[in-house]
Parts: C-alpha cells; structure tokens; sequence
C-alpha cells in the first residue's frame, strides 16, 4: 500500500513543470478536439455512460422525491470526471506515440505501471464526491427542513422566489465551488501522470499541485472551461456530454504534456503486453475476434 502512495524508488525526484499560458489552453482543446474528430465512435461510445447515468440517477431521484439532490448529483460529474476520462487519457497517449487506437485499446490502462495508483486516487475522488453530496444536503436542510419538496416545480419555485432558496443558492454554489477548486488542484495533471509514468499518488498529486501554485490563472481558467463546457454538454438533459467529455478528456492529455516535462523514458511510447498469453484485464474485450487479432 506505501508503494501505492509514494512509489519510493520513482518518487525521489518530482517531475518538472512549466509556465502555462491561456494560449496553450487552446492549443489543448484544439488537440483535443483533433483526437475526437480522430477516434469519434470509440470516445462517443465511452462517454455514452455520462447521459445515460445521469438520466437513471435523475429518474431515480425524482421517484424517491429526493429532488434536492439532482443539481449537486449533475455538478458532481466534474469530481469525478478526472478518473472517469482515464480511458481517453490512453487513447491520446497512444495516438500521440503514432498508433492508431481503436476504442478497446482504452481498457489498456489495467498495463499501466500505475494502475493502483490510478484506482486509489480515483477512490480519493469519489470519497470527495461523497462529502459534496452529503455537505449539499445538509445544506438543504439546513434552510428548507427535512421534507423534501413535492415535485421538481415546487422545488425550483422555493429555490428562486423564497429567501431560503437564495441562501441555498449562494452557499451551495460557495461550496461547490471549494470542492472543485480542490479536486482540480490535486487532479489536473495526475491521472495523465500516472499513465505516463510508474509514480505514486503523493507524487502525483504533489505535481498537480506545483502545477496549479505555479500557473494559478490559467489553472483558474481551465477550471472555468470545464465548467461552463459541462453546463453546455448538461443541456438539454446531459445529452452533449458524449461530445463535451470526450473532447475535455482528449484536452486534458495535452495539456499535461504541456505542464509537465517528459522525462524521455521508453515507456512513453507502446505500451507492450507480456508475452505468453493475456491476462484477466483484457476480458471481455478479448473475446472480440479484431482484439484477438490485434497485435499478431
């Protein structure tokens, strides 16, 4: 578990960064919508879930007249985004390295060298997504009671018209607005990071962080970005998300590599398979006839 998090013999010397400009930004959303127009099916495809989920969950909150939550559960999507995009984080990578990636070399991040670490920063997000919610709720209650409203119209009508609902707005968004600033901090380059390189989370995150201290607007600004491009992607019903995440996803790698100094080790390019058959991480995409030829 301590190699997990530090990663001892790779974490003597942090990687070094670089100043970066709102200019790079868009250089980064302009790769990033490269690779997207590059790889649509198989990003689409991975981002399918986005919609869908947050059609169930709303569905589901609206049936238990939980209905306070949708707006917290929506804005959530953005701390836990960081890990959920780790598969397009790949896709770039293998496209930057001159593959040509199809949608199922996503799952080639079970070969990372940092694939629990990968898992214990993820956990570490949705523990924080945990928090928000259980903080967002307690702010409800704390201006409107424990009952919960009747239907979504009695919801919004309380929220905007009512002196309670204003303080809801402003506190909630106040906190909402911490729980993001932290989770971009510590994430905006780490899961790229540990794809790229056999690190731990400590050196990670603390590389996330130098990045962020030494570039604060332009990281305020990114931030912005992927804000308002999921509100965007969120109308209507979440519905541009397949779009939206992929393109942010694709983004984020680049600028990574923008951020970070490559170290010029082998293992940015192929990432290669042991030999000697497959291992449990390539079910079930192995059992598709073009994975099992892949690479023969």
């Amino acid at each position: 578990m301590a190699d997990v998090i530090t990663r001892a013999a790779a974490a003597r010397e942090l990687p070094a960064i670089r100043k970066v400009a709102p200019a790079d930004l868009e250089d980064a959303l302009r790769k990033g919508i490269d690779d997207f127009q590059a790889m649509p099916t198989h990003a689409a495809f991975l981002s399918l879930i986005y919609p869908i989920v947050g059609l169930v969950i709303g569905r589901a909150m609206l049936g238990y007249e939980l209905v306070p939550l949708l707006f917290p559960l929506a804005a959530g999507f953005a701390l836990i985004g960081p890990f959920a995009a780790i598969g397009l984080y790949e896709l770039s990578r293998q496209r930057e390295a001159g593959g040509a990636p199809a949608w199922s070399d996503a799952f080639d991040v079970w070969h990372a060298p940092s694939f629990a670490s990968i898992l214990a920063l993820g956990a570490l997000l949705f523990i924080i997504f945990g928090v928000w919610i259980a903080l967002a709720h307690a702010i409800y209650v704390a201006n409107f009671g424990y009952r919960e409203p009747q239907s979504l119209l009695v919801f919004l009508q309380q929220v905007l018209t009512t002196p309670a609902g204003w303080t809801l707005i402003l506190v909630g968004n106040a906190v909402g607005l911490v729980f993001a600033a932290l989770v971009l901090t510590v994430s905006v380059v780490s899961f790229p990071l540990l794809l790229d390189r056999n690190v731990g989370v400590a050196a990670a995150m603390a590389t996330s962080i130098r990045v962020v201290l030494a570039n604060p607007a332009t990281m305020a600004l990114w931030g912005l970005i992927v804000a308002a491009a999921l509100v965007v992607g969120s109308i209507p019903f979440l519905l541009g998300l397949p779009i939206v995440m992929p393109i942010l996803g694709h983004a984020t790698w680049h600028l990574y590599r923008k951020a970070v100094v490559p170290d010029g080790s082998p293992e940015h390019g192929e990432r290669r398979r042991p030999d000697g058959g497959r291992s449990a991480a390539d079910f079930p995409v192995s059992l598709l006839p073009w994975a099992r030829n892949r690479g023969r």
